[in-house]
């Protein structure tokens, strides 16, 4: 069930309650670009999934309360595991990581042998260990790049964000046939659509979007890339490619800019989840809490060092 809409003094109360018990609890609220509003304007630091992976790491909070998805808090219990992490809305999952389990990358590892294996951080923590280092779409082109060019690599499990490194890097990859269900959603008939009704507009879109997408975009970057693109741009109007959450850091930053969802369809379920309501009741219960096997999250770690190393 989608979380209630709020009236403004509901959303004020409700607000007001979590920063009152946020300091009580020594604690830190991190929230993704693709959450509701609401929840942005709560926490004290909204990035993409690179940037929340650093602050998770760097915090000197005792409690980190993820306004995100379940691998997202997790990649946050592996990186500072001495804290408590909470993810407000326990069912935020992400059917992108769900695409590849642990048990299937040992098979697909075992039959090719001598590989390195590059995950996206939307996976899970014992995905993750399976892995030899991990990236974001901030910084995955820069992962591949340092890789030896004599080891085969296999990306997983977006083969939409792998065929854009690919390109950028020269680097032949395998593939996994994983996908981010919100991006994918977008056509290139959606976006002539938008072009016409736009026509002024510069297209920019993530690379997530499937690959004949990304080739229509002027400019392909992660979400805070986009937002930094589009603020520094002396364009004046943007179609954008990626999740619809991302336009509220957009109107903020360039509130005198013209900003265009590409589609409709583009609205992840899972990050509208959390609410106002769910981020005080987690604060006031300290749960959902999120924890990773010692096991899975040493051999995780290094995956997610690796990466972290690299930035």
């Amino acid at each position: 069930m989608s979380p209630r809409t709020l009236d403004a003094d509901s959303v004020a109360s409700m607000s007001q309650a979590i920063q009152k018990l946020k300091k009580e609890r020594n604690a830190v609220i991190l929230a993704h670009l693709y959450q509701r509003p609401e929840i942005q304007d709560i926490a004290d630091f909204v990035g993409d999934s690179l940037q929340l992976s650093q602050m998770a790491a760097q915090t000197d909070a005792d409690v980190i309360v993820f306004c995100g998805v379940h691998f997202m808090a997790e990649s946050a219990a592996i990186l500072s595991p001495q804290k408590i992490v909470l993810l407000p809305e326990e069912e935020a999952g992400c059917p992108m990581a769900d695409m590849v389990t642990a048990s299937e990358l040992q098979r697909r590892k075992a039959e090719m042998g001598d590989v390195l294996v590059v995950a996206y951080v939307n996976t899970s923590a014992a995905v993750k260990a399976e892995s030899d280092i991990c990236c974001t779409s901030s910084n995955a082109v820069k992962v591949v790049a340092t890789l030896p060019q004599d080891k085969p690599l296999l990306f997983i499990p977006d083969r939409n964000l792998g065929d854009w490194v690919s390109q950028k890097t020269g680097r032949e990859m395998t593939m996994w046939q994983g996908y981010c269900n919100t991006h994918d959603r977008l056509t290139v008939e959606d976006v002539i659509k938008a072009k016409e009704k736009y026509p002024e507009a510069s297209f920019i879109a993530h690379p997530e979007c499937q690959p004949d997408v990304v080739a229509m975009a002027d400019f392909v970057a992660s979400t805070t890339g986009l937002i930094n693109y589009a603020v520094q741009s002396e364009a004046q109007s943007f179609i954008i490619g990626t999740e619809e959450g991302i336009l509220h850091q957009l109107r903020k930053k360039a509130p005198n800019k013209n900003f265009y969802l590409a589609s409709p369809k583009l609205i992840c379920p899972n990050m509208k989840l959390t609410s106002l309501e769910k981020v005080l009741w987690s604060l006031e219960e300290m749960e959902p809490r999120i924890t990773v096997d010692p096991d899975v999250r040493e051999k995780a770690l290094s995956s997610l060092e690796r990466m972290l190393a690299i930035v």
